[in-house]
């Protein structure tokens, strides 16, 4: 039985990842905002590129390695002539210590509309590949397993399996996803619909493990606030509070994350809890420098689930946003926005 159950869970893995897996997702999700939905792109005039990294479960560690690490890159601009908005997006999963990885290139578009001077709708659209490698000499099966000494022989050699290593280890897939945004000078709301055609990204054929479904539709809705404490100057950025809230969900999994970021100008902070389906998760803390055109943060998450000893989350973004530059200044380009949008800048 219980060789049957293990050999369950390795089918699963290589025939349907996605049965097991939700799309990694950053605390700092306005520093990268593109992994969050196409509508994003272009939240500046001037080019924006950002960086951030996720080490989760830092306890978790096989041999060393980091049990999930997730890193993401990205390029983002708004052209006005063409009221449009362009991205692109780099996005690397890491999975069980090398065991499973996954990295994601995506280019995505948003088109502006222009309801009225307050108030307009992007309509955004991303497509790219998505490519998925297993390390078959990392898995561990039963017939591996001896009473005494565990995976490997007495002088430390693994023991042999009988399970047959498939013929690809790696396997690439089309995807596109789709997003919606409504933002004023006060308040945003958006719809995200990632994974459209639910493609197939497992290693076995379906007809074999019996499992039909593809990599599931995620769903994600968000939206928030800002609200001016003090007015900038030349020297001084604008002071302001941006709550915000954040459900995902996926297959049968889903978050909600509810908070608020704060900023003072050169510094910033926030604060956030997450809940997970069925459970809490994490309280989130968040700490920031900003200053010309470089903005970096550093966030905590604090499991208070039964994952608890694992140790948590860290992570940290970096943001070159080149509307902050000096000559960029001088073109009045800030003064042009009429938008909530100072927590993606």
């Amino acid at each position: 039985m219980k060789r049957q159950i293990l050999r369950l869970i390795v089918i699963i893995v290589l025939g349907s990842t996605a049965l097991h897996a939700q799309d990694p997702m950053f605390s700092q999700f306005y520093s990268t905002p593109l992994v969050l939905s196409p509508a994003f792109a272009g939240t500046s005039y001037a080019p924006r590129i950002s960086a951030s990294y996720r080490n989760e479960w830092p306890t978790v560690t096989d041999n060393g390695n980091t049990a999930y690490s997730t890193y993401a890159a990205s390029y983002e601009q708004f052209i006005p002539a063409l009221n449009s908005g362009f991205g692109i997006l780099v996005l690397s999963d890491n999975a069980g210590g090398g065991l499973l990885k996954t990295t994601d290139f995506s280019a995505s578009y948003a088109y502006r509309i222009d309801v009225s001077d307050d108030f307009h709708i992007k309509l955004g659209v991303n497509a790219g590949f998505r490519q998925t490698n297993v390390d078959w000499d990392k898995l561990i099966f039963l017939d591996q397993l001896d009473p005494i000494t565990g995976s490997v022989d007495p002088i430390g050699n693994p023991n042999p399996t009988n399970e047959i290593r498939p013929d690809a280890l790696n396997k690439t897939i089309f995807d596109v996803g789709t997003g919606l945004l409504a933002y004023g000078s006060q308040f945003y709301g958006g719809l995200s619909l990632q994974h459209l055609t639910t493609p197939d990204e497992g290693f076995l054929s379906n007809t074999n493990t019996g499992l039909t479904d593809g990599l599931p539709l995620r769903v994600s809705l968000h939206g928030g606030a800002q609200f001016i404490v003090k007015e900038g100057n030349k020297r001084q950025p604008a002071s302001f509070i941006s709550p915000n809230i954040l459900f995902l969900k996926q297959g049968d999994q889903g978050q909600l994350n509810l908070g608020a970021y704060y900023s003072l100008g050169l510094v910033f902070a926030g604060g956030w809890y997450r809940h997970a389906f069925g459970n809490p998760d994490a309280v989130i803390a968040l700490v920031g420098f900003q200053y010309d055109v470089f903005k970096i943060g550093y966030s905590y998450d604090y499991t208070v689930s039964g994952l608890s000893p694992s140790g948590g989350s860290h992570e940290i973004s970096l943001v070159l946003n080149l509307d902050n530059s000096e000559n960029v200044r001088r073109k009045r380009f800030a003064e042009r926005y009429n938008d909530c949008f100072k927590i993606f800048r």
